[in-house]
């Protein structure tokens, strides 16, 4: 039995500038199997870093003679390309099985198999299990409906197996397996964070969130539930990436990673290992955590936290309280003043396109964020992703005039609001960037700043050209 994971050709989002990160999700797909059964044969074939095209990705394919091509899905805006992989995948083999996972196909599991004939299976929820037991079946030509977390078709009729209750304790996983990819560890980068030559690696430290944000498709996806893997269990993982790939940057990529006793913890096993003297590691955190757990940030920028990324989202109370963020606007200012304290690199992220927006309140997000100065604030339009609440109210609501799922990538606005058009949504997302990067103080102080990592940026930034790709979108 041959198993081929691929990730496809795509063009990644530009606000981010240059960069191409390991496919995460694959890899740890492709570890668990490896795992569970060694007479297997497991490839993983990331076409960024081996630089296909849609031909060469169909000769690849044609070599390969897989069983089963399993195709990365990490977001939205890449359903197409996830969907040309299955077709040339299927016109090359037609008896090859295929199958899609992730937040997006999961949400529309139904409507994706009656309307793509060229998915098999769909993974729902958290895949490692379901899609051991899938191959598994597959190879033994044994029925499916035992297969729990599974979506496929039986005949004319569509099948939705019982949901799969998620794994209890995420440290029984293996590593994500970057030994697949391993040559091509030192093309994963990501030029904006890290140095030349640092390498870039992600780590996944937990699953889900608590909180319920209507935006959001990852707590429904993981259940409402936050499960931490251990601070040792993450500190081997790390520690695993810097010995053996020499990668010294990482991204942590927890929806929430949350910053109490758990991250004290954690920092405490890097520096006791070492490790901080020589890794650096990004992580996205809420503000209210910030400011509650402030006592942590030395300890944390001593480890090797040199970056902090917060959805600050807005600077109205209501509107937060709209979305269930569970922060106050009040909580911006102090939180990005605490990391730069602690010479903390502090990223904002902020959301116009708000179903109430109008000219006036998007000024006012302006205003504020000037007001927080964040080191660096990404801007981007609220997108009703399928998988939440708000894709729900909007596709009820008939707010939706965009059904090309490559739009739906927070740059592109996919619905008015009840006070603006699209154009005039794109318009004012323009002006957000133009705002906070056209500052010619910011400008300056950026480049010359004594952070290592906000001169970096600038000086990265003032060649990329953002805003004119901004300009272009519309």
């Amino acid at each position: 039995m041959k198993v081929l994971f691929v990730e496809p050709p795509k063009v990644f989002w530009f606000v981010m500038g240059e960069y191409m990160p390991p496919p995460l999700g694959i890899l740890q797909l492709a570890s668990y199997l490896e795992s569970k059964d060694d007479t297997w044969e497991i490839e993983v074939v990331d076409s960024q870093a081996e630089g296909f095209g849609w031909e060469k990705l169909q000769r690849h394919l044609e070599q390969a003679e897989a069983d089963v091509v399993v195709v990365s899905a990490l977001a939205t805006c890449n359903t197409f390309t996830i969907l040309r992989t299955l077709e040339i995948a299927k016109k090359v083999n037609l008896e090859v099985k295929t199958v899609v996972g992730g937040q997006h196909f999961t949400a529309l599991a139904d409507e994706s198999l009656s309307t793509y004939p060229e998915i098999d299976f769909v993974v729902r929820g958290e895949g490692e299990i379901t899609l051991y037991e899938l191959v598994k079946s597959l190879e033994n030509d044994q029925s499916l409906v035992d297969v729990k977390g599974l979506s496929f078709r039986n005949g004319s009729k569509i099948i939705h197996n019982p949901p799969r209750p998620f794994i209890s304790n995420l440290d029984d996983l293996p590593f994500p397996g970057y030994h697949f990819v391993q040559q091509h560890m030192k093309k994963y980068n990501f030029k904006m964070m890290a140095y030349s030559g640092a390498g870039y690696a992600l780590v996944e430290a937990s699953r889900g969130c608590a909180y319920k944000c209507t935006f959001c498709s990852q707590w429904q996806h993981w259940g409402g539930k936050w499960r931490p893997k251990s601070p040792v269990r993450i500190a081997d993982e790390m520690e695993h990436i810097y010995h053996e790939y020499g990668i010294t940057f990482l991204w942590l990529t927890d929806d929430n990673f949350g910053l109490g006793k758990r991250t004290s913890a954690l920092c405490d096993e890097l520096i006791s290992r070492g490790l901080s003297e020589n890794l650096t590691w990004f992580m996205q955190a809420r503000s209210d955590d910030i400011i509650k757990n402030k006592k942590n940030l030395p300890k944390m920028r001593k480890a090797g936290n040199y970056w902090i990324m917060a959805g600050l989202e807005r600077h109205d109370n209501q509107v937060l309280q709209d979305y269930n963020k569970g922060i106050k606007s009040s909580d911006a200012k102090l939180s990005m003043d605490l990391l730069k304290e602690n010479d903390i690199f502090s990223q904002a992220t902020l959301i116009t396109g708000d179903r109430k927006d109008s000219h006036e309140s998007i000024q006012g997000l302006r205003d504020f964020v000037n007001y927080v100065d964040p080191d660096l604030a990404i801007f981007m339009i609220l997108t009703p992703f399928p998988g939440t609440e708000l894709y729900e109210t909007a596709r009820k609501q008939g707010w939706l005039e965009e059904d090309n799922w490559a739009n739906y990538d927070m740059v592109h606005a996919v619905m008015p609001t009840e006070h603006l058009s699209r154009d005039e949504v794109q318009e004012e997302l323009y002006q957000c960037y133009r705002s906070f990067y056209g500052s010619m103080r910011r400008r300056i102080t950026g480049v010359f700043s004594r952070n290592k990592f906000k001169r970096q940026t600038y000086r990265y930034m003032a060649g990329q050209g953002l805003l004119q790709a901004l300009r272009d979108l519309y």
